[in-house]
């Protein structure tokens, strides 16, 4: 596909809003029911105008085309800082920067800077902006009178802005009525005035001053005189209201790597080059003096916008390149800190306009600090999209002052101050990675919950279960969990719960406490679930054995009995539930959540024999049992670099049972010391605080925090209960009392030995780096194993002797609960496949109200670890439109369709003439694909249907269009042929009768 995005005429432009808006009840896919309007009359004035809400766009992608300025006005912004323009524009540009260039995963990074299009389009486009808004506002009723203002945005040095191309710019911002584009929109108003509600007069109202104002960009490295001399010509020749845009670096270098290390973000690298060659506080303090009383004297506005965003180095193939420009909630505490800085100096009097990880969670306190206007660029970046400004919009609506007197001081202080502990903005508040899945983006039908599909190995029915616990529907929710989980008790409290990591709320502000909304239903109604289980009739003659009563093993038997198979678990303990019952500590997870689980299968039917003899035979198993599936677990230790430790030394698992035991109460000296970087290492740290006698806990990790296997919520319990966790160290020796470590760093995500040593005085060492499966009972029953030694399985978990399966652990060492239950579906799926009986995993469809999940769409809402949480899920199989919500241009489109060929009744077409390739919508998609290159495309021009290899459609003719099917083969295609699939004549039959505006004409 091609990058280079075509503006769309300004009468398609109308065309397109008020079609879509009859049709789907949405502009651009800003949904009318988040259409702002001001009801409470408040204001402030800026730059000689009055505005009705003090948010918008920063210069940037979401304000670079026509329709991004539109969703931006529609959902709440009224200040349009519009992207840069420079002297290098169009093509030269467009061909400096490397795609993809945005990425918002959590804080933004991007590679771009000016705007991608001529300086005289990007031009067109504002003013088409600019009447499309006067349009709208009145046609909407949201202001019949004009409430917003257009700031351009300059760039990068005097030469260029001073030049024919830059000059010609600037005075058409300031009075574009001789320009073609101001005619042409102000005639097809004129000559269309009958479809509007306003009137001729109004039209020629509509002032030709676009911008009499102007934000100075500068490039890292421009000296202090030449910012001087551009401010002073923007001031004296130009006679705009002026604004510099200032660096974070103005806070110098060791401020910022501490502040960026306090809060987590100590994987950004960057040095102190452009500290040392930015505007430097001790010139800009005299130069800022100079340009206010400058600005007094010419009775013009100067004031300066905070901040740019953050130059760091790529380290981690977060885009393509050396250098990236950081923003976003990682960017709030530098650029708040700025602000309190300038404030302090100039007594608050110096008006300062906010940009820098601004969002619902902060927004209200820093417009009750007097800066303003407050722009954003990452969270509209994010799922939710434009339709997040509705939220600022209205936040700040209460605190508007109409007239600017000075900046409160004390409250930005305190801002400022706690900033630095805001749980917003350290990066604890997102312990994880990407929400993407491994399921490949399909052309058609692509809604769906990465919480279940993706992030549950029992692909639990998650947003049904969680609904019907918000509304205290427990029995419901939990008839339905119990569907899928065989040990909801156990993993409602202990699970990894990776289906939060997975959750789309993840990239509001925090997931859905699942789990414990899975917890609350356990509480509330298992108890009662029990009671009323009866052992299912039996369906067959046929029986299964199962050997271990993990949560593998009873999964599996579950599973069974309950479809009408007889089965019976031999344990060779007098317990149940494996690693969870003998060594999981009781804080973490109760008795009683264990005998839940335990009576439920019990219940059901199943037959356990415990202290059975653990030399199985499974010849033997199958004289009488039809079936054999073995879930023995992972409990051979593992290599122990520490041995010579003797006494010293311990296993993991043996010490975590023995504290079990002995509710902790074990005499381990004062400093204990952890080698491992999982979840047992973790309960080994905090099991060892709890010890009697015990001053310090001390956990070594091989690696760095960030491919640490530990959940993260594990390892901030064991930190909060006073274990210290050392990274990039590794033990060399022990001798009962002095350790000698080693310190690592990492290669290629190798931890490799520096050769620097240093020791500890260490009472007790506890050795957590991992188990091994013990494999001579798989040899001796004649299992088939591997080159690496762990047994030979098929998809179904089936191994080399017929009918004998393998879960859990036992397949290749530790893993999880949720993974063994996850071994046991699959096993008893096959098993009852192969037995002729249909299983019971059914789908149970849970009425969503999908205005309401609409609503909930780019609100951001603290979560809650109360039962109603769940009423913040945003149903995403039902309601996705992610690609759509992150896309700054628009170029992704959510279609209705009818036709029972597709599961969904919703398609996502892409808009090829929209596009620049910034990849963002490829970064929230839940598939492992990018909606820009993997949807159905709607192509405007034969050299980019040419330049693409994008399955879609150009039309060519009245009836005529090329198309690129399915298998990537061209086809000249005529309405009435047959030469296209079915599903692609729906997409086009689709186009051409609901949505004829997505081709432009």
């Amino acid at each position: 596909m091609s990058e280079v995005m075509r503006p769309i005429p300004f009468k398609n432009l109308m065309n397109w809003s008020f079609a879509e808006l009859k049709d789907s009840k949405t502009i651009f896919g800003v949904r009318q029911s988040k259409f702002y309007k001001n009801n409470s009359g408040t204001k402030i004035n800026i730059f000689g105008d009055v505005i009705t809400s003090p948010v918008g766009p920063a210069a940037g992608p979401n304000s670079q085309l026509a329709q991004n300025i539109i969703t931006s006005y529609l959902g709440g912004a009224r200040f349009m800082e519009l992207k840069t323009v420079q002297i290098m524009d169009g093509e030269e540009l467009s061909a400096c920067v490397p795609r993809p260039c945005i990425n918002a995963e959590d804080e933004c990074y991007n590679v771009e800077w000016s705007t991608e299009l001529t300086v005289q389009g990007a031009m067109d486009e504002y003013i088409k902006a600019w009447f499309a808004l006067h349009v709208l506002a009145y046609e909407l009723d949201l202001s019949k009178t004009r409430d917003f203002v257009f700031n351009i945005s300059l760039g990068y040095d005097l030469e260029g802005i001073k030049s024919e191309k830059i000059n010609n710019y600037v005075e058409a911002m300031k009075d574009a009525s001789n320009t073609d584009v101001w005619k042409e929109c102000k005639q097809y108003l004129l000559d269309n005035i009958d479809s509007f509600s306003f009137d001729a007069d109004y039209v020629e109202s509509i002032s030709p001053a676009v911008s009499p104002s102007v934000t100075l960009s500068t490039l890292h490295g421009c000296p202090p005189q030449e910012i001087e001399r551009i401010a002073n010509y923007l001031l004296e020749e130009k006679g705009m209201y002026t604004y510099i845009k200032c660096n974070p670096t103005l806070l110098g270098y060791e401020f910022a790597r501490n502040t960026m290390d306090t809060m987590g973000y100590d994987y950004l690298v960057f040095d102190d080059h452009h500290f040392n060659n930015d505007l430097q506080w001790k010139d800009a303090v005299p130069m800022f003096n100079r340009l206010i009383a400058k600005s007094k004297d010419l009775g013009l506005e100067f004031g300066l916008k905070l901040t740019n965003t953050f130059p760091v180095k790529i380290k981690r193939d977060e885009l393509p390149g050396e250098e990236m420009y950081m923003s976003g909630r990682s960017l709030y505490p530098l650029t708040i800190s700025l602000a309190r800085r300038i404030a302090n100096e100039f007594d608050g009097k110096l008006p300062i306009s906010y940009s820098g990880g601004a969002d619902t969670f902060n927004i209200e306190g820093l417009i009750k600090t007097g800066v303003r206007p407050i722009t954003v660029a990452t969270t509209i970046l994010k799922p939710g999209g434009y339709e997040r400004f509705n939220q600022l919009a209205k936040l700040t609506e209460k605190h508007l002052q109409e007239n600017f007197t000075q900046i409160d001081v004390k409250l930005l202080n305190e801002l400022a101050d706690e900033a630095l502990t805001h749980e917003y903005h350290i990066k604890d508040l997102r312990q994880v990675g990407s929400r993407k899945t491994e399921s490949e983006l399909e052309l058609f039908d692509c809604f769906k919950a990465p919480c279940k599909d993706g992030g549950c190995p029992i692909e639990q029915q998650i947003p049904e279960y969680l609904k019907l616990v918000s509304e205290g529907k427990f029995e419901e929710a939990f008839k339905i969990i119990a569907i899928d989980n065989a040990a909801p008790g156990i993993t409602g409290t202990i699970c990894d719960h990776q289906c939060q990591h997975k959750c789309t709320r993840l990239d509001y502000e925090q997931p859905l406490h699942i789990r414990n909304a899975k917890k609350h239903a356990v509480e509330n109604a298992m108890d009662e679930f029990n009671k009323n289980i009866k052992p299912s009739e039996l369906k067959t003659d046929k029986k299964v054995a199962v050997i271990g009563a993990g949560a593998a093993g009873i999964a599996t038997a579950l599973f069974l009995r309950r479809n009408g198979v007889e089965v019976t678990v031999f344990e060779k303990r007098d317990r149940p539930f494996g690693i969870v019952e003998i060594v999981i500590p009781e804080f973490r997870i109760p008795a009683e959540m264990i005998k839940r689980d335990y009576e439920m299968a019990v219940n059901a039917g199943v037959k356990f024999v415990f202290n059975a003899d653990e030399n199985y035979d499974v010849n033997e198993l199958k004289k009488e049992y039809d079936f054999v599936a073995i879930g023995t677990g992972s409990w051979m230790k593992g290599n122990n670099p520490l041995q010579e430790g003797g006494e010293h030394a311990l296993e993991a698992l043996p010490y975590l049972e023995e504290m079990k035991d002995k509710d902790c109460q074990k005499d381990l000296g004062k400093h204990v010391l952890i080698v491992g970087g999982g979840d047992v290492s973790m309960d080994c740290a905090r099991t060892a605080t709890r010890a009697p006698g015990v001053e310090k806990v001390t956990l070594i990790y091989r690696r760095d925090k960030y491919v640490m296997p530990a959940t993260p919520e594990e390892r901030m319990l064991a930190t909060n209960d006073g274990a210290e966790i050392m990274f990039l160290t590794a033990p060399i020796s022990y001798d009962g009392k002095t350790l000698v470590l080693g310190k690592n760093k990492l290669e290629n995500n190798r931890p490799v030995d520096t050769g620097e040593r240093f020791t500890m005085e260490v009472d007790t060492i506890i050795n957590a780096i991992g188990t091994k499966i013990e494999t001579a009972h798989y040899s001796r029953n004649g299992i088939e194993l591997n080159e690496w030694g762990y047994p030979v399985i098929n998809n179904h978990n089936e191994t080399s002797v017929e009918n004998v399966y393998l879960a859990g652990d036992g397949k290749a060492g530790a893993a999880t609960v949720v993974k063994a239950i996850a071994d046991g579906k699959i096993i008893a799926k096959d098993i009852l496949y192969k037995l002729g009986l249909d299983h019971d995993f059914e789908r149970v469809e849970v009425p969503q109200d999908k205005a309401m999940v609409e609503f909930k769409k780019g609100i951001l809402t603290a979560a809650t670890k109360e039962h109603t949480d769940g009423a913040r899920c945003l149903t995403c199989d039902q309601v996705c439109d992610l690609c759509t919500d992150v896309c700054p241009n628009r170029a992704n489109v959510t279609v209705d369709v009818e036709t029972d060929l597709f599961g969904q009744d919703t398609q996502i077409i892409h808009i090829d003439g929209m596009c620049n390739e910034c990849g963002n919508c490829g970064v929230f998609c839940p598939h492992n694909g990018n909606p820009y290159k993997d949807k159905v495309t709607v192509f405007w021009t034969e050299h980019d249907f040419v330049d693409s290899t994008n399955k879609g459609f150009l039309k060519t003719g009245e009836n005529t269009f090329k198309f690129r099917n399915e298998k990537g083969e061209i086809v000249e295609h005529t309405l009435g042929d047959t030469n296209i699939s079915q599903e692609m004549k729906v997409m086009l039959d689709t186009v051409i009768n609901n949505y004829s505006y997505l081709l432009n004409e």
